[in-house]
């Protein structure tokens, strides 16, 4: 089959790869979607010790089935694999199994490849009138779920209801889909590139501004630099609620001073729960996350350009979406 194989630090080769069949137990899922995720860009810069090269990276992914019994369901992927069995499995909290693996990691490879395996309980099945490319949204799209979901839930109720993005990506666009859904009108998206700022004034109807001003009960970092942590402490209501999601770089920006003498909650956010998942993919076939027509097509083949494009930051749109078979 044909791959998309990261080789090295911002090197990637479209190649022909073993074969894969379904593992036991699992499903054979032919791809044909697939995202680009921030954390495939830091693997590609040679940020990421847990994906070293040679790697197939990817794991925002829907598809179909092939073979089995399921043979021929449209298919959106939780790309999260764990035990079942532990505390955080059976308590619903599967994003904290100590054995967790999840795809584009060893030893699963990852989904910018013509086939994955997956188990039956990773799958959620996509009703027909819904495009796989945007079904293969519900993983980025689940992370932000999760986030604001645990935010809100820590946010006082005397506090207003409002909430900063830092980070117009697809994360942080996703978190503002998401605090909408969930009751929180205003809110305001952060993003520094002047191209992808307009993109979401212009195409996606969001508030969004070039640099943060004001204070704000909810702040969601998207992105984990140091310096939107530290935008992130300093635009943050006193009681107010930071939810950190992205995973930029790994030190430095927060004010632990100002959060401790303000009562500032800091949650550190990880993927989603398996209800999560179920509940972000539901919210794209009912609709409740917009139109979701903020990202571009291309094709696996040219996803070595995409990337570098990327890198270049001459991306507007907050999301590319790779198909192989095209």
């Amino acid at each position: 089959m044909k791959a998309l194989v990261y080789e090295g630090v911002e090197t990637l080769a479209f190649r022909d790869v073993p074969d894969i069949t379904a593992r036991e137990g699992e499903h054979l899922i032919r791809i044909e979607a697939v995202g680009i995720c921030g954390s495939d860009m830091h693997a590609y810069l040679g940020h990421d010790a847990r994906r070293p090269a040679p790697l197939i990276l990817g794991h925002e992914a829907a598809g179909v089935v092939q073979g089995g019994p399921k043979d021929g369901t449209r298919v959106t992927v939780n790309p999260l694999v764990t035990c079942g069995t532990c505390s955080a499995c059976t308590s619903e909290r599967e994003n904290l199994c100590p054995v967790r693996q999840i795809i584009s990691m060893e030893p699963r490879p990852g989904a910018f490849a013509q086939y994955v395996s997956m188990p039956a309980s990773n799958l959620v099945e996509v009703p027909d009138g819904v495009p796989l490319d945007k079904a293969s949204l519900a993983e980025p799209l689940a992370v932000s779920w999760h986030a604001v979901r645990l935010a809100l839930a820590s946010l006082h109720p005397s506090m207003e209801r409002k909430a900063l993005v830092l980070g117009g990506g697809a994360i942080g666009l996703a978190a503002s889909l998401a605090l909408k859904a969930m009751g929180i009108e205003q809110v305001t998206i952060v993003e520094p590139n002047p191209a992808r700022c307009a993109f979401l004034i212009n195409t996606c109807g969001e508030a969004a501004v070039e640099q943060p001003e004001g204070f704000y009960p909810v702040v969601i970092d998207a992105v984990g630099y140091a310096a939107t942590r530290a935008a992130a402490s300093a635009h943050t209501m006193p009681g107010g609620v930071i939810a950190h999601v992205g995973l930029g770089e790994d030190t430095g920006g927060l004010d632990v001073r100002r959060m401790t003498l303000q009562e500032i909650t800091f949650i550190g956010t990880y993927t989603y729960t398996a209800q999560d998942f179920r509940e972000t993919a539901q919210a794209i076939f009912d609709g409740r996350l917009g139109s979701l027509d903020w990202f571009q097509k291309r094709p696996l083949s040219d996803g070595a350009v995409a990337f570098r494009a990327l890198r270049e930051g001459a991306v507007a749109t907050p999301k590319i979406v790779l198909e192989p078979w095209v």
